[in-house]
């Protein structure tokens, strides 16, 4: 009697049990911070496996439903969601619908019932919230016609050094302080005090797409040997419709290039007219770095060391190759790759403290990177990435690989990074050896403040000042940019 008094009461504990535990399921699909509370070990009192999936997806976070549930079409990283096209609209109710209800002709399933209402709003905030770092880069409303930028503890006013420069691509400085500039459309001119000179000479280029006259250098010790070096998209002799990222050099008399000599072309040639690069750096050796996109090549050319195309090259001043290059003793390697696995590098600077080279690229839709380029290291470029297609899909869900480099900073959405250099001048106090980069998308010149090789801080500086092609510190210590649309090249006066 007794035994079959303490199975009823076993039995009715049970029951009492598994009610508590249906209760507490219930309630953890709105509350999940109860989750802990509704865990009860031991066979006869296990929930039901379908109560426990409900239990174990209702302590998801946002950043994990996303990952789970929208990843596989909108990219791994939330950032790059938000650099899109919103049809149906980007507000939260809008959202709200979107994840709810779905769009299936479309191919956008409704998450009714894998989500609570609540769990699709904690969702919609999370992607509010990559929505606002893309809001973050319009400057519509801070439109100025003065002239002057205030900034972090410096104002500055624009001072117009040159007009007339269809699209100013680079720019350099003459040791007297006369400004050359290249323009895309294949032309190079010189800035003086009061007069602009088109100059003769200059090699033929294919100046169409991205492609043109490039970027321009002098030798370190340009005083005593006089070379001026270019990079441009040079026509294949054999087939005038394909072209290469080359460098020339040269040296200047009167107002003519002579004594051309060509050091360098980045093969194969190709009929397409975009990701040429390209910028040119001396480091304190001596040796020359030239970056070359993949051009649009992306599957192909930047994980494979038989061409140059996606490769940040190192050769002597001469177009020699140094005898420690990486890939000098690889076995059907270009020996004059220095790094590989880059997209399309249109900024190259030497850092002022450690020699360094820092390079940054255009991402695709999301993921404009900046680098610290070494020696043999390879950038990822397709195979990891921060971005997706400019159509909206995916090519990669890796943002790291083993093996291959993490940028040091990259950009959500991409501003269409173009120009960089560091300030080396006393003349901007606060801002020695910060990095700049112009913003072709955005159209704004961003400060980076450093500690060692680690950004710590942003500042975006000249809003709307136009499309930011190029930067540079001018042997007077004052900041030059070159804007395209209309062209003009300003120099940074600070108040």
């Amino acid at each position: 009697m007794a035994n079959h008094k303490q199975i009823i009461i076993l039995v009715m504990m049970c029951i009492m049990i598994i009610s508590c535990q249906r209760a507490m399921v219930k309630d953890v699909k709105d509350e999940a911070e109860t989750m802990s509370q509704a865990v009860v070990h031991g066979s006869s009192n296990t929930v039901e496996s379908s109560q426990v999936a409900v239990m174990e997806h209702a302590v998801k976070t946002p950043e994990m439903n996303y990952a789970e549930y929208c990843s596989g079409c909108h990219g791994t990283e939330m950032d790059a969601f938000v650099d899109r096209k919103w049809k149906y609209g980007k507000e939260d109710a809008d959202l709200f619908k979107a994840i709810k209800v779905g769009y299936e002709d479309e191919g956008m399933p409704a998450y009714a019932e894998a989500f609570t209402d609540k769990e699709i709003h904690q969702l919609v905030d999370y992607i509010q919230e990559g929505i606002a770092n893309v809001d973050e880069y319009y400057f519509k409303n801070k439109e100025n016609k003065s002239n002057v930028y205030p900034s972090e503890g410096l104002t500055v006013v624009l001072d117009t050094v040159a007009t007339g420069v269809e699209v100013p691509w680079g720019m350099t400085f003459l040791p007297k302080g006369d400004l050359l500039i290249t323009d895309r459309n294949g032309a190079i001119y010189r800035q003086s005090e009061s007069d602009l000179v088109k100059l003769q000479g200059v090699p033929e280029v294919v100046a169409a797409g991205q492609g043109g006259m490039l970027d321009i250098e002098l030798h370190p010790d340009y005083v005593s040997n006089g070379w001026i070096y270019m990079a441009y998209s040079k026509p294949n002799p054999d087939d005038p419709t394909e072209s290469a990222t080359s460098i020339t050099r040269a040296k200047l008399q009167s107002d003519t290039f002579v004594n051309q000599e060509l050091i360098f072309t980045a093969l194969p040639y190709s009929g397409k007219r975009f990701h040429f690069g390209s910028r040119l750096e001396f480091d304190r050796d001596g040796y020359l770095y030239v970056s070359v996109g993949d051009r649009g090549s992306r599957d192909e050319n930047p994980q494979s060391l038989d061409n140059h195309c996606g490769k940040i090259s190192r050769i002597h001043d001469d177009g020699r190759i140094p005898a420690d290059n990486p890939f000098v003793d690889v076995a059907g390697a270009m020996p004059e790759i220095y790094s590989y696995g880059h997209r399309n590098p249109q900024g190259v600077a030497m850092h002022p403290v450690t020699g360094d080279i820092w390079t940054h690229e255009h991402g695709p839709r999301g993921g404009d990177e900046i680098n610290i380029i070494g020696a043999g290291k390879n950038y990822g470029w397709p195979v990891i990435s921060y971005g997706i297609n400019y159509n909206g899909t995916t090519f990669t869900e890796l943002t790291q690989k083993e093996g291959m480099e993490d940028p040091l900073m990259y950009w959500l959405p991409s501003i269409g990074a173009c120009g960089m250099t560091f300030v080396t001048s006393d003349k901007y106090p606060g801002w020695e050896n910060n990095l700049l980069s112009g913003s072709l998308r955005f159209e704004y010149l961003e400060r980076a403040v450093l500690e060692g090789n680690k950004i710590v801080h942003t500042e975006k500086l000249l809003p709307n000042v136009g499309r930011l092609r190029s930067v540079e510190v001018g042997p007077d210590g004052f900041i030059y940019i070159a804007v395209e649309e209309p062209g003009y090249v300003f120099r940074l006066m600070p108040q």
